[in-house]
């Protein structure tokens, strides 16, 4: 998804208040580690930390309830500009009862389109789940509880994200025009507030460290570095496709009708 305009603050604010409730010393590591876009907070570090490469994960639970038109992300962006790199998480409200879609993105220089949407296999409000990305210079793979359902590999000759460092973001938005049912479903304002909380936000990443491409990385433990898909992986990503995969953008002809994009055809 391209960059949208922020829901009400009610609606920034409920995330940012489910994730207060956490002890002291976690609320500092989440201001000084996490963004979360709407004034929320009168004391809240606004700035972040970048980064080039790195794997994040955050847990989650969702709107309950009537969710129709609410969008929860969890994703890193260079910014808002034309030529913005993007990786997403979007996960997409529903009327009570339907399945919750989560919607994966990668922009790379201003080129996007590229949606993967699952059917997620459990209510995602009823508990806390484990949401992942990883990101490096050969792909970014997709992570729900552990489980590979998604990676999107870089080609040389295509556009990838590679040059420009990313923060993390997490928002609760109004995606009334697209969220539930491609806009047909708006969002029920008597049902609000609308609540996610997060916890357990992890980011074993390289931080940028001003121009030039320069990064801190930290010691240790970096499989992420080098993480490609496994046995295992391609397994769970195979699953996910006949399971669980409601849109792939590499089969919507309408939308590309001068023809796909050049990774499609090497998947």
């Amino acid at each position: 998804m391209a960059r949208r305009s922020l829901a009400p603050l009610a609606l920034a604010a409920a995330a940012v208040l489910a994730l207060c409730l956490h002890p002291a010393s976690a609320q500092s590591a989440w201001l000084d580690e996490f963004r979360t876009d709407g004034e929320v907070r009168s004391d809240f570090d606004a700035s972040g930390k970048q980064y080039l490469f790195g794997e994040f994960s955050v847990e989650m639970k969702l709107v309950p309830g009537n969710s129709a038109g609410t969008v929860t992300s969890f994703y890193l962006t260079s910014g808002e500009g034309d030529e913005h790199d993007e990786i997403d998480m979007e996960f997409m409200g529903n009327s009570s009862g339907a399945p919750t879609v989560l919607n994966t993105n990668v922009w790379a220089s201003g080129d996007g389109k590229k949606e993967h949407q699952f059917y997620l296999w459990f209510d995602p409000s009823a508990d806390f789940h484990k949401y992942t990305i990883i990101w490096n210079a050969k792909n970014i793979i997709f992570r729900v509880d552990d489980v590979t359902v998604r990676a999107f590999r870089r080609y040389a000759d295509l556009p990838y994200p590679d040059a420009r460092p990313m923060a993390v973001h997490a928002t609760l938005w109004d995606g009334s025009y697209w969220a539930t049912e491609k806009g047909k479903v708006p969002i029920d304002w008597a049902a609000a507030p609308f609540v996610v909380s997060y916890r357990g936000y992890t980011a074993n990443a390289c931080v940028a460290r001003g121009g030039g491409g320069r990064t801190s990385c930290p010691a240790g433990r970096n499989e992420w570095m080098d993480r490609e898909l496994d046995d295992t992986d391609r397994f769970t990503v195979a699953w996910a496709r006949r399971n669980c995969l409601q849109y792939n953008y590499c089969e919507d002809g309408w939308r590309f009708p001068e023809g796909f994009p050049g990774e499609c055809s090497r998947e």
